[in-house]
């Protein structure tokens, strides 16, 4: 799965997305709507993470997915 059927399943993935970043709101991932650089910037908001943390964080993630 490339990131863009990502952003187009997002609403099939959202719940996937919330468990792993827990502190996502469901406001949260409305906006992001499977972009990837909006859920870089929440999870950085979030967690406090640097930004290219939550990018490797997100990468990660994407890996196991497929």
């Amino acid at each position: 799965m490339n990131w863009n059927e990502m952003e187009g399943n997002w609403e099939q993935l959202k719940g996937k997305v919330q468990m792993q970043w827990g502190k996502l709101t469901n406001d949260d991932l409305s906006l992001i709507k499977g972009r990837r650089k909006e859920l870089a910037g929440k999870i950085h908001e979030r967690y406090g993470k640097a930004q290219e943390d939550a990018e490797r964080e997100i990468d990660d993630w994407y890996g196991r997915m497929n």
